[in-house]
This record gives C-alpha cells, sequence and structure tokens, in this order.
C-alpha cells in the first residue's frame, strides 16, 4: 500500500482519497475513518462527503476554493494517523434483521451454498451468525454493500441476470452482501428475505443506513416472517437496533 492513500481531483467538483485497487477491510475502514474525520474538521470550503468501498470524495467547489490549499489539508490530515488500522466512528448502528432463508421467497440459497462449498444448513448457519459492516451504499437510493464473509463466500456473480428480486431481498457475491431497495434485476444470488426497506421516502431519515454500521441476518421460520411483514408498518422489518459505543 505504498503508492496509498492517493489524492486525486474530480474536475472542479471535489478530490478523491483512495486507499487502494480493490476492496479490503483495512482500505475500507480507512475511507469511513477518513469521512468522518474531514467533517470533524468543518472546513468552510467543503460541501459534502461520502465513501466507495475504499475511497473517500470530498466535494468542493474548486474553483471558488483553490484545490492546492484543500490538498494541502488533507496530507496534513492523512500524516496524523495510520487510517488502515483507524477506529471506525462512535455512535454507528448494529442491525440485526428476521431474514427469511431458501424456501419460495429466497431460491437459490442451495445454489449459492453449493457455490461456497458448504450445504444448504450450513450457509444458513453461517449467513445467520456473520456480522457485516455497511461497506458503501449505493446503486439505488440507501441500498448497502456489505461485507466480508468469509473467504469461502467469495463466489461469482451469475453469468446470466436474475429477471428480478423484490425488496428486501438480501443476495449474494464475492464475500460481500445486499439488501435490495428495490424490486430488480441482479446478477447476485437470492439466498435470503427480509422485511426491511433501506430507502423511506416519507421519513424523517430517508435513508435508513450508513457506511460503517454493522448487520446481521438471525433466520425466522415461514410462519415468523409472514407475521413480521403483516405487522411491521415502520420499515424496520422486525429489526432490532443497538447503538454502537
Amino acid at each position: 500500500m505504498a503508492e496509498y492513500p492517493r489524492i486525486r481531483r474530480v474536475g472542479l467538483s471535489g478530490l478523491l482519497v483512495q486507499f487502494g485497487e480493490e476492496m479490503s477491510e483495512p482500505a475500507n475502514r480507512a475511507a469511513i475513518a477518513l469521512r468522518a474525520a474531514v467533517e470533524a474538521q468543518d472546513w468552510p470550503e467543503v460541501r459534502e462527503t461520502s465513501t466507495s468501498l475504499v475511497s473517500t470524495f470530498i466535494s468542493a467547489d474548486l474553483v471558488a476554493a483553490a484545490p492546492e490549499a484543500l490538498t494541502e489539508k488533507l496530507h496534513a490530515l492523512l500524516a496524523t494517523q495510520d487510517w488502515y488500522s483507524a477506529p471506525l466512528p462512535a455512535g454507528r448502528t448494529l442491525w440485526e434483521i428476521p431474514t427469511l432463508y431458501g424456501i419460495d421467497e429466497a431460491p437459490q440459497l442451495e445454489e449459492a451454498a453449493e457455490a461456497a462449498g458448504v450445504s444448504a444448513k450450513t450457509a444458513i448457519a453461517e449467513l445467520s451468525a456473520a456480522r457485516v459492516r455497511v461497506l458503501t451504499i449505493g446503486f439505488a437510493p440507501g441500498q448497502p454493500y456489505t461485507g466480508e464473509l468469509p473467504p469461502h463466500w467469495n463466489i461469482p456473480r451469475q453469468q446470466a441476470l436474475t429477471r428480478s428480486v423484490p425488496a428486501g431481498a438480501l443476495v449474494v457475491a464475492i464475500r460481500q452482501l445486499i439488501i435490495f431497495t428495490n424490486a430488480s434485476p441482479t446478477g447476485w444470488r437470492h439466498v435470503g428475505q427480509t422485511a426491511f426497506r433501506t430507502f423511506r421516502p416519507d421519513s424523517d431519515a430517508p435513508i435508513a443506513l450508513s457506511p460503517g454500521d454493522e448487520m446481521c441476518f438471525p433466520s425466522v421460520s415461514a410462519a415468523e416472517y409472514t407475521r413480521i411483514k403483516a405487522a411491521d408498518t415502520s420499515g424496520n422489518g422486525g429489526a432490532q437496533r443497538s447503538v454502537l459505543a
């Protein structure tokens, strides 16, 4: 990682700090931690910040504010610590989201389990016990990419698209899990179904999740899932949430 972190200019819209070429836990940790640190600086020229899997984007008007000055500030901030082992921001949320695995609602569980080299029963046990981090938000409003799962879950995407999975679908590929915001085609395998809504346009907080939040997906029965779906109108889908110190 000697050539990283790397600061790049993004036209006149801001600066991008890259911590690696591909997804890794340390690079993602660094991106999330740097974003929190930049927000805490409250630099007047910064309009907003965001993260991808391994980068932090600092939005600023580079016509009104000299990019060289902002770059110097970032270099100085980057020199203050090892961002790859930086603590994650406090106040993140842990979400425990009831999930129905397999049967008709999530028909690709066995296929995904076979690709991972485990039985369907073991797959449910492993995915239910996994505690993953929201790595980034993207593709659709509020939609999280979470990970990383153990290495044997580094299964490829499908060669052909599934025509559509429903909102709340839990899908898996490349050691990551996604909950879909809307019904959508996908090349990821549909292994679980939740009643959790990642985007709630009528809420005061329409985006339910933030990068750095943690999630787990405990298994529930078909009857319990049906009960949750019928009873919950908040979008939480029966989820339990707690604040991480």
